[in-house]
């Protein structure tokens, strides 16, 4: 019974961290602005440690089953 919010709360960073990286990764590819009125590597880095930081969340929310 536990298990289903870990599944739930894992598919979320997971979708969320994966979508984050590849926005990311498509803006910066393009050299379009990743935030307005912040810095291009500052805002790049920024969302690129989030999304990993997600993804390091739903890792660990599945090893939690």
């Amino acid at each position: 019974m536990e298990s289903g919010p870990a599944i739930f709360a894992g598919t979320v960073f997971a979708l969320f961290g994966a979508g984050l990286l590849l926005w990311t990764g498509t803006r910066v590819a393009h050299r379009a602005p990743v935030a307005h009125g912040v810095h291009q590597t500052a805002a790049a880095a920024l969302s690129t440690l989030a999304g990993f930081g997600a993804l390091v969340l739903a890792v660990w929310s599945f090893t939690r089953l």
